[in-house]
């Protein structure tokens, strides 16, 4: 993983990252709502939770909303971002670490992800962070991630990026897609397909995996021990 580039890239967006977030990523709204609403416990539960790759910190913030008791714990490879974070939630635990050897410090009832594992360069690497989730989720605890997904083949996958582009081009320019954001994207993302996904998490340990919420080649999906 182009832990360099990523940093700096994130560090660059940070202050534009929520608006940009909108114009970019389709239903990105209905996916954060997705994620909150399979969380398996009451509204008063005082469970820990753990997001990786938190950005701004929108996905543990609406957590936080439906769950006030909830401890809340960011990790973001970019200090700017968990800056922007801190403002948002207030008390909490922020960590700035790579996924790269990264090692979970405790326990937890809830481990969320937002459009971040797929950094991790390749799926034995993605196979190994997950292994760590696994291990670091309590026994009735749940992992949900937000993320963009491969298709299944290749014609699949052209018609996923002509969808996305389409999107992006209601909300910005060609030249903006074709310069900085599609380039980017090739640059920096190492998408998994969604299936691959599942079967990893199975191989972990997970005994229970469900596809929430999908739109072309964005995803919802969880697993459970």
């Amino acid at each position: 993983m182009n832990t360099g580039r990523i940093k700096a890239h994130f560090e660059e967006e940070a202050k534009e990252f929520d608006s940009v977030i909108q114009k970019l990523i389709p239903h990105y709204n209905d996916m954060i709502g997705a994620l909150v609403s399979v969380i398996p416990f009451a509204k008063d539960a005082g469970f820990s939770m753990i997001d990786l790759g938190c950005g701004t910190g929108t996905v543990a913030k609406e957590i936080k909303n439906g769950f006030p008791d909830a401890d809340v714990t960011c990790v973001d490879i970019s200090p700017n971002m968990l800056e922007i974070a801190k403002t948002k939630i207030g008390s909490g635990k922020y960590i700035q670490a790579d996924f790269n050897g990264f090692s979970f410090p405790q326990k937890y009832g809830l481990i969320v992800s937002s459009l971040a594992l797929h950094h991790l360069e390749n799926d034995s690497l993605k196979f190994e962070f997950y292994k760590k989730i696994f291990e670091a989720l309590t026994p009735d605890g749940i992992f949900i991630n937000i993320d963009v997904v491969l298709g299944e083949d290749d014609a699949i996958q052209s018609a996923y990026m002509e969808k996305w582009k389409s999107f992006m081009r209601t909300n910005i320019s060609e030249r903006e897609m074709t310069d900085k954001w599609l380039p980017n994207y090739y640059a920096e993302d190492r998408p998994a397909k969604l299936t691959s996904h599942l079967e990893m998490l199975k191989k972990c340990g997970f005994s229970k995996t469900d596809v929430v919420y999908k739109h072309y080649n964005f995803s919802v999906y969880l697993a459970k021990p």
